[in-house]
């Protein structure tokens, strides 16, 4: 990855989280049970970075829809330690990480934003997940895998670690993470440490 490309990303996770709503889309059906978009993190937009290259390029135009209750969004700044887990039904590792992020999501309000991008995926089959391992972090949707894509990867789960001032900072892509796991990635990449 470029040496701007990092910066690209981190700008489209920023709008992708501030643009969503958190009230449902009204709907003829009961709106799914799970997380919705995050509101109030978009504070300014954040320019283009210098000559992008063509793979900077296309992360820049990502734009994602929330999980749930509609709205998409693009690049603004977070102004906060974020962590991002590109996930899928159909990943055992992802499934596997998954309550380790959701107990992590919890102990971290406040200090730590945790996002999950449901990543080339039937809806139905992701709620499922929702539903069955009780998520309540923050979600969106990418079935093209662009973000995926972006920040070049190719395999399930990855990790995104952005800073406050919206750098990507690392991209983990391995094995299923651990709540331990994650709090010394939190702490090594973003310089946050989260009371237990």
């Amino acid at each position: 990855m470029s040496r701007s490309g990092p910066a690209v990303v981190a700008a489209v996770l920023a709008l992708l989280l501030g643009a969503c709503s958190a009230e449902p889309a009204p709907a003829a059906k009961a709106s799914p049970a799970g997380p919705s978009c995050l509101t109030g993190a978009v504070v300014a937009p954040v320019p283009p970075p210098p000559s992008p290259s063509a793979s900077d390029a296309a992360v820049a135009t990502v734009a994602l829809k929330c999980f749930a209750g509609g709205g998409e969004a693009r690049v603004t700044d977070l102004r906060m330690p974020t962590v991002v887990n590109l996930w899928a039904s159909w990943c055992p590792p992802c499934l596997e990480e998954l309550p380790a992020v959701e107990r992590y999501a919890g102990r971290a309000k406040g200090s730590v934003r945790v996002v999950g991008v449901v990543t080339r995926d039937h809806h139905d089959a992701a709620q499922a997940v929702i539903d069955d391992k009780k998520l309540t972090f923050p979600m969106l949707e990418d079935q093209q895998q662009r973000l995926l894509l972006g920040v070049n990867r190719n395999a399930l789960p990855v990790t995104l670690f952005v800073t406050a001032a919206g750098q990507v900072t690392y991209v983990y892509n391995g094995t299923a993470l651990d709540e331990a796991s994650l709090e010394l990635m939190v702490e090594r990449y973003l310089g946050v440490v989260v009371p237990r």
